[in-house]
């Protein structure tokens, strides 16, 4: 009988590069993907609507019972569709309910299947999680603390859908958090977003080449038990962890032209965005091995993707299309457009303040590009990191919440995957398993998504101090 697959998100970068290595590494293999109506001739989707092994359903993570027949038989659920930003910044209610809403149909389906035990859940969540993640801090792993960046709409929604496949109750669901993906088509964007990401930040790359063997390798029946129930990070490792003006240099050089001759370095925010180089994806891909790819491997295809017209006029008419950056700097959304605007809570997000944005040097000549320290740093987590989940009990419970400033009121721990009661620093009382809080990084469901709260939080959490010096 033939793997039964659900997939969402076919038609986006990931998601198809998901189903085509799905198809490329199993035989015998049915994948159903779901699809809006709009989307149905999409040229990702028409290239597979001819291949016997690939069911496609026109329908709405929104609508519970469009999910419900994508679920119901299959044994896999890879739930990578969702909305993306930029559009999150844009329509914050819809990304809601897609991100938020669909993970929750997605469970519920699971739940409502005659063995939900029998399904596994594969969610893709984001490095957007984890927030601003400059230098010193810009090493990461899974169970550092949720911070989200202010404005980040979707790193809410992703955060809170998190939470619901982790507290769901399934036997079997793992939550991916995607960082940056390399895909060929990134010559395309052109978004005032491109401004909210620090020059001196870093980002350790996965390509969507690798992202979609992931996918791929997660479905495999040598996958370890030990793999689920957990969070883990997705990236390309060594080789793919580079500072944000490094891949800005090479990528513009693959467009054949000179990020200094169309971009002023004051146009680009300071902080308040994501990306981190993790200290642990090493885990993931001892686990479940996805690798192929550097992020040089990627170049080459990123440079065959780019037509030649568009490489002409990068390299031609460079104030020409200088005048078309600065037009979009100035646009709503863009770091220039808050300045003239003088928009004082964008400005002092991503830049600390008006002051600091006038000391910004017009000219690259004076801009001091960093390079992020090399040698990994770890967060303190407050407990003993050695402690298996099976021996997390209440002496460890209350000392992770004391360091977090808040408390534990559950006498002992009941395992894992159990929810206990806690309370944070703000005096919100919560149910949450501690798999969720010590090994997801998640805490007030309240505090946690809201950064107006963090100046108090870091107050009295030494944990989340860690990840907000200011």
């Amino acid at each position: 009988m033939p793997k039964q697959i659900f997939l969402t998100g076919a038609s986006g970068n990931m998601g198809n590069a998901a189903l085509e290595h799905l198809l490329l590494s199993h035989q015998d293999i049915k994948v159903r993907i779901l699809v809006l109506p709009s989307e149905l001739r999409h040229r990702r989707i028409r290239r597979w609507q001819d291949d016997a092994r690939v069911e496609v359903l026109a329908g709405d993570l929104r609508n519970y019972e469009d999910v419900l027949a994508g679920v119901t038989g299959v044994r896999y659920v890879l739930h990578v569709g969702g909305m993306v930003s930029p559009a999150c910044d844009r329509f914050p209610e819809l990304t809601r309910q897609v991100n938020v809403g669909g993970a929750a149909n997605i469970v519920r389906a699971i739940q409502e299947q005659p063995d939900p035990d029998a399904v596994r859940l594969v969610y893709i969540g984001t490095v957007a999680q984890t927030g601003s993640r400059n230098a010193p801090i810009h090493w990461g792993r899974t169970g550092d603390p949720i911070k989200i960046s202010k404005y980040d709409h979707y790193a809410v929604t992703k955060t809170q859908a998190e939470a619901i496949v982790a507290e769901s109750g399934l036997r079997y669901w793992v939550s991916l958090r995607q960082s940056g993906m390399a895909h060929p088509d990134m010559w395309k964007i052109f978004d005032p977003i491109m401004f909210h990401n620090p020059i001196n930040g870093v980002f350790e790359w996965s390509t969507v080449k690798d992202s979609g063997r992931l996918m791929a390798a997660v479905c495999g029946d040598d996958v370890p038990e030990r793999f689920w129930r957990s969070f883990y990070n997705i990236g390309g490792g060594p080789s793919c962890r580079v500072n944000n003006h490094e891949f800005m240099r090479v990528t513009f050089e693959a467009l054949s032209g000179d990020y200094r001759k169309v971009l002023a370095p004051h146009w680009i925010a300071t902080k308040n965005f994501h990306g981190q180089w993790y200290a642990d994806s090493d885990a993931l891909e001892q686990l479940v091995p996805y690798r192929s790819q550097s992020l040089a491997d990627f170049m080459h295809e990123y440079r065959a993707a780019i037509p030649w017209y568009v490489k002409a006029t990068a390299r031609f008419l460079p104030r020409a299309i200088r005048k078309r950056i600065a037009g979009l700097a100035h646009a709503e959304g863009g770091s220039m457009a808050w300045i003239e605007n003088n928009d004082t809570e964008h400005i002092d997000a991503f830049f600390g303040s008006r002051a600091d944005w006038e000391r910004l040097p017009r000219s690259w000549d004076r801009f001091e590009l960093a390079s992020a320290p090399t040698t990994p740093t770890l967060l303190d987590h407050g407990y003993d990191e050695q402690l298996a989940p099976d021996r997390w009990d209440g002496a460890a419970l209350r000392q992770a919440a004391a360091y977090r400033g808040g408390a534990c009121l559950s006498d002992a721990s009941v395992g894992p995957y159990r929810p206990v009661r806690w309370r944070c620093a703000r005096r919100h009382e919560f149910d949450m398993s501690p798999n969720l809080f010590l090994r997801g990084g998640h805490w007030c469901p309240q505090c946690m998504v809201d950064p107006s709260t963090y100046d108090e939080v870091a107050r009295h959490s030494p944990y989340f101090r860690q990840v907000w010096p200011d």
